[in-house]
């Protein structure tokens, strides 16, 4: 098959796999189980974990005990076989990420004398920049929702929140009740890893989270109370049927919204604007180590990608000016 397959043939590629072996099963729940107590990882991560260990075993179909018995060439033959059908170095880094971990716990507890994964190169991953907005194509963007309506009000309240704070998707969409403090102005994120961290909602945000609580929220909910999720929480932000909206349906929210405010839906993502945030404030002053805190990154360096942008910014703006730029 051609390595241009689209994600829906890929996807329909691991369907006609073999189905899982359940001692690879067992293995896999037992891995799983050890990271989420040693790291507290989120729901996601672990499921995203699990679709790479299940896809790998599947792939092997028990051949020489399954991924008990996988050795390096293995791993290498499943590697190339990926990437022939398509899928990029990004993802396949992540895989490997993944089967270190999942050989190291066998390591730990005996179960195998070697890591087949150990030896295996990274692939090279290309060096991508976040694509922020202008400063005015937000402001269009958050401006676009009609607010006239309890869904519109809802919607500019959410763009206006992911903006202000810097959120992932994910964090948005899973945002309780209880996490916003309007009083105070400050937003409590739970973020990857299940790390909590404070964020200032900013007034334009808190106005538009305002009136969403006051007028909004009451008419998409009938009045009716909001069911907790599964975490056992109350959701910030719901549908007509009380119930929180998925990352699909704010991707479609996003799109909707900058076809509305004249910006091209195929060049902007609900992660464009945590890019956009990042970035406008480190070319206001922002210091880099605050910056690091808000959008909740564990290391420094992943923060300092966000430099790169804020130069190409501060270059042109020079070029533009400067009497000899």
């Amino acid at each position: 098959m051609p390595a241009s397959m689209t994600p829906a043939e890929r996807r329909q590629l691991v369907q006609q796999l073999p189905p899982l072996r359940d001692a690879d099963d067992r293995l896999i729940q037992r891995f799983l189980d050890a990271i989420w107590a040693e790291n507290g990882l989120a729901r996601a991560s672990l499921e995203s974990y699990r679709r790479d260990l299940e896809g790998l075993s599947r792939w092997r179909d028990g051949a020489n005990d399954g991924l008990a018995g996988i050795d390096r060439a293995g791993l290498f033959d499943y590697l190339a076989w990926r990437t022939r059908h398509g899928w990029t170095a990004r993802s396949n880094a992540r895989l490997l990420s993944v089967l270190r971990a999942f050989f190291a716990q066998a390591l730990k507890r005996g179960e195998r004398s070697e890591d087949p994964a150990a030896l295996l190169e990274s692939p090279k991953l290309p060096r991508s920049l976040p694509k922020a907005l202008a400063e005015s194509q937000v402001e269009a963007l958050l401006a676009a929702p009609d607010t006239e309506s309890p869904v519109g009000l809802r919607d500019r309240a959410m763009l206006e929140l992911m903006y202000a704070a810097g959120l992932r998707v994910s964090e948005l969409v899973n945002l309780p009740a209880n996490a916003v403090n309007l009083r105070q102005g400050v937003l409590r994120v739970t973020g990857k890893g299940s790390k909590e961290r404070l964020v200032p909602l900013g007034e334009e945000s808190q106005y538009w989270l305002e009136c969403y609580l006051a007028t909004a929220r009451p008419q998409l909910t009938g009045g009716k109370p909001v069911a907790a999720t599964l975490a056992g929480q109350v959701p910030l932000f719901v549908d007509i049927d009380r119930t929180p909206l998925s990352r699909q349906q704010f991707w479609a929210l996003v799109k909707a919204s900058a076809a509305v405010a004249g910006i091209d839906p195929g060049k902007i993502s609900p992660h464009g604007l945590r890019h956009s945030f990042a970035t406008h404030l480190l070319n206001h002053g922002a210091d880099l180590r605050a910056l690091q805190m808000l959008l909740g990154h564990s290391s420094l360096s992943t923060t300092q990608i966000y430099t790169l942008v804020a130069r190409e910014h501060l270059q042109k703006l020079h070029r533009k000016h400067h009497p000899r730029g």
